[in-house]
């Protein structure tokens, strides 16, 4: 059903979003060039009527009745301009010096520091911004001009208060709709049009987005929201020889309201297809589903052994009756099948009997393996056995060797005889601890100290054969859970297989610091202590092997000191890791579990010895 849908949904709503859009486009079009031309007509017409406005004054200021010191001529020829062309309510003829020298109207403008006055005295024809008279409701600009003599000299100036409520009540009038609108802004952003009157000349729009599209081409666009909020379609044209901008504009919501009834017709049609496609997906699916459900019904009853071959008697020749078929021959093959797995089966008992004589003798391999532990706890025994008399026998020597004077001649074989029993001592004690290593007694034990308490014993050694020993421990170590005594063990043998390993001369640096360790969500710290020689290394062949039981490199050793120390650390929850190479020298580092107590005293600084 979710297929059909998409099948009946993804055409048509790509054809009705094609549809819309396209019909969004033609009206975004149609539009923007009706409220082209309009712009283009209303300033066409403004620049001509203001241009007519000019041409009137030019002529006004270029008749010789102006230049008459009679007030009454040149009251009669003013009246009859402005009833002849009822576009001005007022003219006022001024002396250079800025005096009223005759006035059609009792308010009349001031010239003092007016900037038509100051331009018309140099010469040239001016025109104001536009004025609105709250009073008369009316708007209104001033056309100035000069008055010159027969020497070229400026004598008097004219100007004209010319009313625009005619030419902008043309102007203003747009058929464009219901919201389509005209109004007239100046450089400022002041209304100097508008069908409201309150607007004029009290509202400014300089920080609205159609100021900023009439007077900036960078951003001009169509579409815009106007100085009411609103998002517009909208057009501007700048009044020549003015700094006067004519806008036309007309709300978008209004311009789209067809595209808007498509958008909503198209949706329907949708609707009413997947509807129709979802209830055709329903016949089909039930048409093919029932007999589906037959045919699970039927396998559930063939894995549970209880298959009857009428479940899925069916007469259809179509798809879905070719499936039951083949269904219905399969489960008589899987009866075939069955019978011949039972055969299998008494076969494979057959030779499950042969697996249980394999396996006596391997429990019985598993015995001797036992045995063989046994006998290696008897070895362990024996040596402990071995070792009293051995004591014994060294503490007689001792004496003896106090007490008694040893012949010359028998001296040496008696230090030899000493040593030879030392030397068993010690192999019997290393593998009574390999053998049956201690329980470690568990406490808080200081990083620094135990490593101070390793170079007591080592110490004398690493002097006789000159070495230099070089500390670096990080300040604020945490401590170790373990056992002092143990651990104090693991770094003497790691030192003292480093001395061994340098022989005369050579440099043995110890460093501890702090090492973070994550096991999957869970943080935590780690002291780490390095051991580290500049002996001749270990071949890398040999690394895997340093801590297996009587493995060794060296002429004299038993090959057990590396299996205890890993024994012991493998107790503490840690562990030991190498890295060498040949000629390289060898690093020891041990990583041991913190207690999560700060007890470092060190101030973090390398020391040498």
């Amino acid at each position: 059903m979710i297929l059909f849908s998409l099948f009946a949904l993804v055409p048509l709503s790509a054809l009705g979003a094609f549809s819309v859009q396209t019909a969004k486009e033609l009206i975004l079009n149609i539009v923007t060039n009706e409220v082209d031309h309009v712009a283009r007509d209303k300033v066409e017409l403004l620049k001509r009527w203001i241009s007519e406005r000019k041409a009137d004054i030019a002529v006004v200021a270029g008749s010789s009745i102006l230049s008459s010191t009679d007030p009454y001529v040149i009251a009669a020829y003013l009246e009859l301009v402005r009833t002849n062309y009822r576009v001005y309510s007022g003219f006022a003829v001024f002396s250079r010096t800025g005096q009223l020298v005759y006035s059609t109207s009792a308010d009349s403008p001031v010239p003092d520091g007016a900037e038509w006055f100051r331009e018309a005295l140099k010469g040239r024809l001016f025109m104001s911004d536009i004025f609105f008279d709250p009073e008369r409701m009316d708007s209104f600009f001033l056309i100035s001009a000069p008055l010159p003599e027969k020497t070229g000299d400026i004598a008097r100036v004219i100007c004209a208060t010319v009313g625009t409520n005619t030419i902008l009540s043309a102007i203003l009038s747009v058929s464009l709709g219901r919201t389509g609108e005209c109004y007239l802004v100046n450089r400022e952003g002041m209304f100097l049009a508008h069908k409201e009157p309150h607007r004029i000349l009290t509202e400014n729009i300089a920080q609205s987005e159609s100021f900023k599209n009439i007077f900036n081409a960078r951003s001009n666009r169509i579409t815009y929201i106007d100085y009411r909020g609103i998002e517009v379609i909208g057009s501007s044209s700048r009044v020549e020889g003015t700094d006067w901008a004519l806008v036309v504009e007309q709300d978008r919501d209004e311009a789209f309201h067809a595209a808007g009834t498509l958008t909503r017709y198209i949706s329907l049609v949708i609707a009413f297809s997947v509807l129709a496609a979802l209830a055709s997906a329903w016949l089909l699916s039930r048409y093919v589903a029932m007999p589906i459900h037959k045919l699970s019904t039927a396998a559930d009853e063939l894995a549970a052994g209880r298959y009857d071959p009428n479940l899925i008697n069916t007469k259809r020749r179509d798809e879905i009756g070719l499936l039951l078929k083949a269904f219905a021959d399969m489960a008589e093959k899987l009866r075939h099948r069955e019978k011949d797995l039972e055969t299998k089966v008494h076969l494979r008992e057959a030779e499950l009997k042969e697996t249980g004589v394999e396996l006596q003798k391997t429990q019985q391999a598993a015995v001797r393996s036992q045995q063989l532990a046994s006998m290696g706890q008897l070895a362990a025994g024996v040596a402990h056995e071995i070792r009293t008399p051995l004591t014994s026998l060294k503490l007689f020597l001792e004496s003896v060797e106090s007490d008694i004077e040893v012949s010359t001649e028998f001296e040496e074989d008696f230090h030899v005889a000493m040593k030879q029993i030392k030397r068993m001592e010690d192999t019997i004690n290393r593998f009574l601890d390999f053998a049956r290593p201690q329980e470690p007694l568990f406490s808080d034990v200081c990083v620094e100290d135990l490593i101070k308490d390793a170079l007591l014993v080592v110490g004398p050694r690493a002097r006789q054969q000159e070495t230099v020993i070089a500390l670096d421990i990080k300040p604020s170590l945490p401590t170790v859970r373990g056992d002092r005594k143990q651990l104090c063990e693991v770094l003497v043998n790691l030192m003292v297989n480093a001395l061994e390993a340098m022989v005369l001369r050579g440099d043995l640096k110890i460093t501890a610091c702090v090492q973070p360790f994550s096991n999957g969500e869970k943080q935590s710290e780690h002291v780490r202590i390095d051991i580290k020689d500049t002996g001749p290394g270990i071949a890398q062949e040999q690394i895997p092997k340093l801590f297996d039981p009587f493995f060794t490199t060296k002429a004299t050793g038993t090959g057990l000191g590396l299996s205890i120390v890993l024994s012991i650390i493998q107790l503490h929850g840690g562990e030991v890791l190498v890295s060498s190479g040949e000629y390289r020298g060898a690093t020891f580092s041990v990583i041991i579990p913190s207690a999560g107590k700060n007890k470092g005293k060190n101030d973090g600084k390398d020391t040498d010895s």
